[in-house]
């Protein structure tokens, strides 16, 4: 089982550019005390995340299509889920992410075969077969 981020190559240069800037934000709370990283991560969750996803499944609703709004994954998520999601990218000390082809390439180098990547969210959730 393998978890990685990635690094946003089916998504527009604006998007991009919204998550450089918050990286700035989790490069400053993960080096904060454990508490005090836990409640900013909080507050993260309560002010961005979680209007944010509610806004896209409205769009949802009104028969549009939220699936370029960024944190729009998260509409019809819980809260819980929003906030354990916002603690693990908030909180990281370490963030490397990573293409699809790069993917595919560490999984080719580990001996895996037949590797299918899912097209849908979260991205990008592969299998490969080791003979």
């Amino acid at each position: 089982m393998l978890y990685l981020y990635y690094r946003f190559d089916n998504r527009p240069a604006w998007y991009r550019l919204i998550w450089e800037d918050s990286d700035i934000i989790r490069v400053i709370i993960s080096k904060s005390p454990n508490p005090v990283k836990l409640l900013l991560s909080d507050l993260l969750a309560v002010s961005v995340y979680l209007p944010i996803a509610r806004f896209s499944r409205l769009i949802e609703r009104c028969g549009l299509n939220p699936a370029s709004l960024p944190l729009s994954y998260y509409r019809n998520s819980s809260f819980y889920t929003m906030r354990t999601d916002c603690r693990d990218r908030f909180g990281t000390p370490l963030e490397r992410r990573f293409t699809r082809l790069e993917i595919e390439k560490m999984m080719t180098a580990a001996g895996l075969t037949n590797i299918v990547f899912s097209d849908s969210e979260p991205y990008w959730v592969a299998l490969g077969t080791k003979i």
